[in-house]
């Protein structure tokens, strides 16, 4: 009763995509939204695109082994790059109208510098993509008793299909109607919660479970641990196409601002059903099962349906973003630049490519979430992997008063072989503080030789 209510609601979402996908004329329109989102949109958009698979499945799940300390990344350290993105990006990036973030790096520096940044943040959306598609599957497993095998694959046959459809239109529509309806299900599961057992819960929770930093932490261990999420995840082109396609410069500011304190307020429940299903449901194989098992658990049927199909929805807005992004770089600033000097291309086969490109990384993503070690795995190494580099040439894009296309090829391919070497040859502690320091000082030695060259 509960998979096939369920089946019925995202067939109804899908079908949401489907009208809206009718819209769809140009480039623009698809990878973008038409410019169009006003606040409410945007606010949820943003909010949404974050607040899916890490923070309500990976966080959970890994507060339930680790207790408190898990959950560094979320909801605190995501939210805090929600509203670092407010601050520092969204306005001058939305003034310069671009359609991807990619754009960014060719106008300021070079087409080899934009492709260059496009193919770094294509595997950083994939893995993002293919955590959203495990979470998925694993929420499917935890309500069907399947395998978790099966329910991941028949999860990224829908949502590959949900995503080459619809587009950003469609998806910062559901966004804001499953936001809303997520928001509501996980207060109204907090409240059932802690009323039902939540104090006799609370009490039995060891006091090691409630530290924030792991025991024996030092500061370099602190700094990587909040660096990642903050930093590493401020330039993902997921969260900044939001700012791109929101109507004024205004609305992608303030929409950020209020996706935070949202993001932060709710993002805190996963925590809590961590902490507390960790006294109520004891060796689970799967720990990323416990936010949908506790709310079996603990909602009634039908708020249980809802609230799963919600949470799915908001999960469904993630892998989508994610997809879209991989489409969008690879379509709009890596194959059109080749074609356009060949031929004209029409806007219809513009969304063409950009369909096909997204079909495509919809199928690795789902055989890189067959084979993961977990979201939580697949999150971090998303938020690590190659976005030093991104974030120092991106803040030099934004703010220096000029710009060396050498600095920024160095610092690029610099980020991404130290952060390689740090975490995957040397086994360091610490490879994203080591990439972040090695693309800094690559950029300020690539500008000091250009300034050296123009002026001998």
């Amino acid at each position: 009763m509960t998979l096939t209510v369920l089946a019925i609601y995202l067939a109804a979402q899908f079908f949401l995509g489907y009208y809206i996908s009718t819209r769809i004329k140009t480039e623009d329109d698809y990878l973008i939204g038409g410019r169009s989102l006003g606040m409410g949109l945007a606010t949820f958009s943003i909010f949404a695109t974050w607040f899916g698979a890490e923070t309500c499945i990976g966080a959970a799940g890994r507060v339930y082994v680790e207790g408190l300390s898990g959950g560094t990344h979320d909801p605190f350290g995501y939210g805090l790059c929600i509203l670092a993105m407010g601050v520092f990006i969204a306005v001058p990036v939305w003034k310069l109208k671009l359609t991807t973030i990619g754009d960014l790096y060719r106008l300021r520096y070079s087409p080899l510098v934009e492709r260059t940044a496009s193919i770094i943040m294509i595997p950083t959306s994939l893995l993002w993509a293919a955590a959203q598609i495990r979470a998925f599957g694993q929420i499917l497993a935890a309500m069907s008793g399947m395998e978790v095998t099966i329910m991941i694959t028949l999860s990224a046959v829908f949502i590959i299909a949900y995503t080459w459809l619809g587009g950003l239109l469609a998806d910062a529509w559901t966004d804001l109607i499953q936001g809303i309806a997520l928001v509501a299900g996980l207060l109204l599961l907090a409240f059932t919660l802690l009323m039902n057992k939540g104090g006799e819960l609370l009490s039995e929770i060891p006091p090691e479970r409630l530290a924030i930093v792991h025991s024996g932490a030092h500061l370099l261990d602190v700094l990587e641990a909040w660096s990642v999420p903050i930093l590493g995840s401020l330039v993902a082109a997921e969260l900044i196409t939001r700012a791109i396609a929101s109507k004024t410069a205004r609305v992608a500011r303030n929409a950020s601002f209020v996706a935070f304190f949202i993001y932060v307020f709710i993002g805190i429940i996963p925590v809590v059903v961590g902490l507390l299903g960790a006294q109520e449901i004891s060796g689970l194989s799967h720990s990323e099962q416990i936010l949908p098992l506790m709310a079996e658990k603990y909602l009634p049927d039908l708020l249980y349906v809802i609230f799963m199909g919600a949470l799915l929805s908001a999960i469904i807005s993630t892998v989508d973003s994610a997809l879209l992004t991989c489409g969008s770089l690879t379509s709009h600033n890596i194959i059109l630049p080749v074609i356009k000097k060949r031929r004209t291309v029409t806007e219809e086969q513009k969304v063409k490519i950009a369909r096909r490109s997204v079909l495509i990384y919809g199928t690795i993503a789902y055989v890189m979430a067959l084979y993961a070690e977990g979201v939580y795995h697949l999150v971090e190494e998303a938020s690590s992997f190659g976005s030093a580099g991104l974030v120092v040439v991106l803040f030099f894009a934004l703010y220096a008063k000029s710009w060396s296309a050498l600095a920024a090829m160095f610092s690029l391919i610099g980020g991404v072989v130290s952060y390689i070497l740090g975490a995957h040859v040397f086994n360091l502690q610490h490879p994203f503080l080591l990439s972040l320091i090695s693309s800094l000082t690559l950029y300020l030695v690539g500008m000091f030789m250009e300034r050296n060259w123009s002026t001998g």
